[in-house]
């Protein structure tokens, strides 16, 4: 092998050590982005921008013709052709609430991170993971410690089927008694068993288990059944 084989080899082996530290993360956390996507994005990444920049100089023209090509041309492919994948991963659930842009941008980081290693920016490229995985793991940790007050919070949908329709009020108010802050409320008329369907979009503490919130509710009078979403 000469120096330019083993250079390749390199390259490819750190990019996929790298992209094998993004995808643990969201394996970890059982998020569609995975050890073998991100291996294969990073990878893949990486080889296509050392064939881009090797092939500007491998093809260099001749007399009667002369070809200029940009080093990273193809590389520059890469970043928005990633976004098709990206955009598989984004789902919109009920109420406006959206999951997935994390992982989508790691995808996004992953082919980054094989880009950057393949034009041969290996300390840049490790420092880039390191970044990366500080700012999905510890600071948003750090900031629900000792973060503004809003950030102590989180969003959950809560809804409360109500036996009785003159209820619906009382319910409401012990609810926002029980420290939980509503921003949009639905209501709608269940035909079937003249019951009503209370669904809240609340704002609760995030150190304050899910459990806790619906042994609160669950107590109150004309309160039926209760359903949670996180």
């Amino acid at each position: 092998m000469d120096y330019l084989d083993l250079e390749l080899l390199l390259k490819l082996g750190i990019s996929a050590i790298l992209g094998l530290i993004i995808g643990l993360e969201r394996e970890l956390k059982r998020k569609p982005l995975g050890l073998k996507t991100s291996l294969v994005i990073s990878i893949i990444s990486c080889l296509l921008t050392i064939v881009s920049i090797e092939s500007a100089y491998i093809f260099p023209g001749s007399d009667n013709v002369r070809i200029q090509m940009d080093p990273l041309r193809l590389a520059a492919q890469i970043v928005s052709g990633i976004g098709f994948l990206g955009a598989g991963v984004i789902l919109r659930r009920g109420n406006d609430h959206i999951s997935g842009l994390t992982t989508a941008a790691m995808i996004w980081g992953a082919a980054g991170i094989g880009i950057t290693v393949g034009a041969g920016f290996y300390v840049e490229a490790v420092a880039g993971v390191i970044l990366l995985i500080i700012s999905v793991e510890f600071i948003p940790y750090t900031l629900i410690k000792i973060g503004p007050k809003r950030l102590l919070k989180r969003d959950i949908i809560i809804k409360i089927t109500v036996s009785k329709q003159e209820s619906l009020e009382k319910v409401i108010e012990k609810i926002k008694e029980d420290k939980i802050t509503i921003s949009h409320t639905r209501i709608k008329d269940l035909k079937e068993n003249a019951n009503h369907l209370l669904e809240l979009k609340t704002r609760v503490n995030a150190d304050r288990p899910i459990t806790n919130v619906y042994y609160a509710i669950s107590k109150i009078e004309d309160v039926q059944s209760i359903e949670i979403i996180n």
